[in-house]
């Protein structure tokens, strides 16, 4: 029988991914790419027993396929960001270490204060819209509000955010591996470069006269005794802006184009604001911005039967874990009001997203205030075009009448 290949670059499958989801789910569920050169997961309970498992490691490198050996080659070019280890390509004792030390700096509370600015951020974008009868909810709202409210985290001045944007944009680009055009893995070079010297700047100036921002916290950070290096605290500062950016774009696009493709839940949520939590949830599960993640094989193992050799990569798709019917009822609707949703839109385990609280409150207070101030917001046109990569799912643009 021939069963379904994984293959996310054909362009029907890299604007709606699920359809091959649901094949590779019930025909290969643990499957050998020869394309990536890796085990594809489809399954939620294998996806969270992977990454629950201190077997399989974040640390790439380790990792022996071209896709790997390939990121190796594109990091080492990338100075201070390509040469350390972060928080995310990292195991214990390291991952515990930056984690503490960057969770200290990272807290619930710090969240909780930022609320009224992210409120005022959102209104602000949405008054600027408002006599237009009209806006691209990504261009207008969903992309400028992570990059303002990280930029005032890390406290870079608002001059220079639409510069740290452009960096952070083109670091990404990196995302597709060997698929990325020499032109792209040049701009991204160039701009992870510029981005650590921009930071080193920050960081000096934050040593001589500390704030109230994250780098100031960055730097007082301390736990037994221990502190970030240099480099460290380069690349978790690089690390936050990246993570924290395109990511949270894409849950208010997905989340309101889901909204919009399923009116009654629309509706239903804009009838009652306060399912506003359940319901970024759901939309973080219906069609989450990441959309896989993967671990290296750190000894020979098996995964449901099927023998996985130390250096190979178990790549998670979390997207399709997601809307898995053994773990989700009726998993390809959408229902604003879905609890318990144990969805791994963040990941899990140890590396389980750091940033979720901000991105989840980013998330509600968009959403809510959209629907609250245009009641009747309608999509523009069904010709949407996708962006991002295979790993962040995102659109290009969303355009809406109010």
């Amino acid at each position: 029988m021939v069963t379904t290949q994984y293959n996310p670059f054909i362009p029907e499958v890299h604007a709606n991914p699920y359809p091959m989801y649901v094949r590779l789910r019930a025909e290969d569920p643990v499957q050998w790419s020869e394309l990536m050169e890796t085990w594809v997961l489809t399954r939620y309970d294998d996806i969270v027993a992977v990454l629950a498992d201190s077997r399989f490691s974040a640390d790439r490198r380790q990792a022996q396929n071209r896709f790997a050996q390939q990121a190796q080659k594109i990091q080492e070019e990338f100075g201070a960001f390509g040469r350390t280890q972060t928080m995310l390509s990292s195991d214990p004792p390291l991952h515990t270490r930056l984690r503490k030390l960057v969770s200290k700096a990272f807290t619930p509370r710090m969240v909780e204060g930022l609320l009224p600015r992210i409120q005022e951020i959102v209104d602000e974008r949405l008054d600027a819209v408002q006599e237009a009868g009209r806006m691209d909810i990504i261009q207008d709202l969903a992309y400028p509000l992570p990059v303002i409210v990280i930029a005032e985290m890390l406290g870079i001045p608002p001059r220079d955010r639409d510069q740290f944007k452009h960096w952070s944009d083109e670091i990404i680009l990196t995302l597709n591996g060997p698929l990325t055009s020499p032109d792209m893995l040049e701009r991204a070079r160039k701009s992870a470069h510029e981005l650590t010297e921009y930071f080193r700047g920050v960081i000096e100036e934050r040593r001589k006269e500390p704030g109230g921002d994250l780098i100031s916290g960055l730097i007082a950070a301390e736990e037994q005794g221990q502190i970030l290096s240099e480099d460290e605290m380069l690349t978790t500062a690089m690390l936050l802006l990246v993570a924290g950016n395109e990511t949270t774009t894409n849950l208010i696009g997905n989340g309101m184009l889901a909204l919009l493709r399923n009116p009654d839940q629309l509706r239903k949520l804009r009838d009652d604001p306060s399912l506003i939590q359940t319901a970024i949830e759901e939309l973080l599960r219906y069609d989450g911005p990441v959309q896989a993640t993967g671990r290296v094989a750190t000894e020979d193992m098996e995964i449901d039967g099927h023998p996985v050799k130390k250096g190979q990569v178990a790549f998670c798709v979390l997207g399709a874990a997601n809307r898995d019917p053994a773990k989700f009822e009726n998993p390809d609707q959408l229902d604003v009001t879905r609890h318990p949703n144990e969805h791994v839109a963040f990941g899990d385990g140890i590396h389980f997203c750091l940033g979720a609280p901000l991105a989840r409150a980013e998330g509600q207070i968009a959403l809510r205030t959209l629907l609250r101030r245009f009641p009747d917001l309608s999509l523009e046109t069904d010709n949407l075009q996708w962006g991002g990569t295979f790993i962040l799912r995102g659109l290009k643009g969303l355009p809406i009448s109010l």
